[in-house]
């Protein structure tokens, strides 16, 4: 009888540690995950300071943020109407007979 609570005890701990197991296992793979995220961050930033480093990096980070065009260059710039109009459409009673009525357009 206590053999038989021992083991029923020490199968309940198995099934735990199991489950501790596969949370830990899922945890690491998230930590790897973000650790190839952020290497991959550090990467890029460090080409972009090796890239600063230089006189042509400098001059495209300037224009980029700025929107910069070199002497002879031409710039078109692309403005929004702020006026549009939206024309609302109507809504169709069926699908049938929508169908219908664009059919005889």
């Amino acid at each position: 009888m206590f053999f038989g609570i021992v083991i029923i005890f020490f199968f309940f701990n198995m099934f735990g540690l199991v489950s501790k197991m596969k949370d830990t296992i899922k945890n690491k793979k998230i930590v790897e995950d973000k650790i190839t995220e952020l290497e991959k961050s550090k990467e890029k930033l460090n080409s972009d300071i090796d890239s600063l480093k230089t006189d042509e990096g400098v001059e495209k980070n300037i224009r980029e943020k700025f929107g910069l065009a070199k002497e002879g260059e031409n710039m078109i710039m692309i403005i929004d109407d702020k006026n549009q109009t939206i024309v609302e459409e109507e809504p169709n009673d069926s699908v049938f007979w929508g169908w219908l009525k664009n059919l005889f357009k």
